[in-house]
């Protein structure tokens, strides 16, 4: 049987997710809800490692009849490791942009080769 045609499983996405990058974070997904984030863009990298803050996007994806929806959202992930909706500067907002728009690319294509389902997004 293809790869393409197995069902795509809690576990069998799991593992897929993971091939398309540092995005998952397993602990925060169940079956049929999975959370994605990037810290694209330090807010201040003057600062000490651990107390740094990040720009960034989050995502949540979830399954649908043709495939699976992704919800974005963007904003500041703070030092208590929480996303906060801020409002992200004009500075960093190209490259949260850009990591967004890669990761998309990638997700659509692994879901479409490994799975033959569609991707839509909403933000």
């Amino acid at each position: 049987m293809s790869e393409v045609t197995k069902l795509p499983t809690h576990f069998r996405l799991l593992a897929a997710f993971k091939t398309v990058g540092p995005y998952l974070r397993e602990e925060q997904s169940k079956d049929g809800s999975y959370w994605f984030d990037c810290l694209a863009v330090c807010v201040d990298d003057k600062k000490a490692p651990e107390k740094r803050e990040f720009w960034g996007w989050w995502m949540t994806l979830t399954p649908t009849d043709s495939g699976f929806e992704a919800t974005y959202h963007s904003g500041r992930y703070n030092l208590e490791g929480d996303w906060v909706g801020d409002a992200i500067p004009q500075s960093a907002q190209s490259e949260v942009e850009r990591t967004q728009s890669d990761f998309e690319k990638k997700l659509a294509k692994m879901l479409d080769e490994r799975f033959a389902k569609s991707l839509s997004s909403v933000e």
